[in-house]
């Protein structure tokens, strides 16, 4: 019999929780697009947008995923033929690359694997390497959402800037916005892609870009624009419907105020400081569930380099983290993240591995509930795992808590 009753848990890495608060913005009758207060309160999205990434550049929104905000950067950045630098840590760096290859980017890409973050030391030796500049961006996710794994943003910026480069610095940022700290301004950003599903609390179906003064310079002339996907008309209009080439996404927009609302409520720094301490819970129980059984381990090895967002782990061996998935949805109501692009030898479909999300609308006793049902689940499973995972993901929460006050 099913303990799964009552209000489910989606603890996967997007969409991610939607608060009452931004469901009752949106639950309200289609509003009047041409006057009033829908284009009254979006005017006052922009500068809380720019404010939420560090940008004192522009900001677009269009009416798509994230993939569909990759179309946007790759549409603006680039005209046919122009050269790319990828750095890949999982699989959203190697399907941001596929995005590029059909309209006509050379892309040249530095696959770091899907377990550490990005070799500074490969990358200078390919930026050296590009002695007439001839590459025009560097492109990297500030948090692969499959892999968990976390860049350091400005320390490529510092790289590009040591040696002379001028590649605009492109950054992924739909994991990571509204859960990891992020500075555009400060950390030399030139773009940055997003959406709304994860840290904004939104449902699918709006793309960001925030974009620097300099990245709007230098591609003035890129070839690849299409009317929609043009930046320039998004940032120059000056009525409420050029933004949108088309019908606005009206509830998407009342929804976004609510989110950023309740950000700016909480306070953005206390907003990432509680993805840090969700996070360090997640961690120590894995850490506890793994000693002395090895087949469970975080996907990450250096805290340093984990996101704040969403946690990948292997739960081994194959099928033992799907094996648990379902066991957590169907008994007892908390849905996991599947173990997205994270196959390898004896697990071709990545059954072995599993995330967990800590994004968005979720505090203390959401992050816990969902590890005591994973720990239910492991030992009705009879998965082997070490003891002792509940009191430290406790403990971590404990001592940030002490430590705030």
């Amino acid at each position: 019999m099913p303990l799964a009753h009552g209000r489910p848990y989606l603890a996967i890495p997007g969409p991610s929780v939607m608060p009452d608060r931004v469901l009752a913005a949106m639950h309200r009758a289609a509003p009047n697009i041409y006057d009033g207060p829908l284009p009254e309160m979006v005017a006052g999205l922009w500068p809380d947008l720019k404010r939420l990434a560090g940008c004192s550049g522009h900001v677009g929104i269009w009416l798509a995923n994230g993939h569909g905000a990759w179309e946007a950067a790759n549409s603006n950045l680039f005209s046919r033929g122009d050269r790319a630098l990828l750095l890949s840590t999982g699989k959203f760096g190697l399907g941001w690359s596929e995005s590029l290859k059909p309209l006509g980017v050379q892309v040249e890409m530095l696959d770091f694997g899907k377990s550490v973050p990005v070799d500074l030391n490969r990358v200078e030796a390919a930026l050296r390497a590009d002695r007439a500049h001839g590459i025009k961006a560097l492109l990297v996710s500030h948090v692969d959402t499959s892999s968990g794994v976390k860049n350091d943003i400005p320390a490529l910026r510092a790289l590009l800037d040591t040696l002379g480069h001028p590649a605009l610095l492109a950054v992924d940022g739909v994991a990571s916005m509204g859960c990891d700290e992020m500075r555009m301004d400060d950390w030399g950003v030139d773009l940055i892609v997003g959406a709304s599903q994860k840290g904004l609390m939104v449902p699918p179906g709006l793309g960001f870009l925030w974009v620097s003064d300099r990245a709007v310079t230098q591609c003035r002339g890129s070839d690849l624009r299409t009317p929609y996907w043009d930046w320039d008309s998004r940032f120059s209009a000056t009525e409420f419907w050029q933004h949108w080439f088309g019908t606005a996404p009206t509830h998407h927009l009342f929804g976004l105020r609510e989110s950023l609302d309740m950000i700016f409520e909480e306070g953005l720094e206390a907003v990432w400081a509680r993805h840090g301490a969700l996070a360090r819970a997640v961690w120590a129980a894995f850490d506890a569930w793994g000693a002395g059984h090895p087949e469970i381990a975080l996907n990450v090895a250096d805290p340093a380099h984990r996101s704040h967002a969403v946690t990948a782990a292997r739960i081994g061996p194959a099928p033992n983290a799907t094996r648990l998935r379902h066991w957590t949805e169907a008994k007892a109501g908390v849905t996991l993240g599947i173990g997205l692009g994270m196959t390898g030898p004896g697990d071709p479909a990545g059954d072995a591995f599993l995330r967990v999300a800590h994004m968005g609308h979720v505090n203390a006793h959401m992050t816990l509930g969902a590890l005591a049902v994973m720990e239910a689940g492991m030992q009705a499973l009879e998965i082997p795992h070490g003891a002792g995972a509940l009191e430290a993901a406790a403990g971590a929460v404990a001592r940030f808590v002490a430590g705030a006050a």
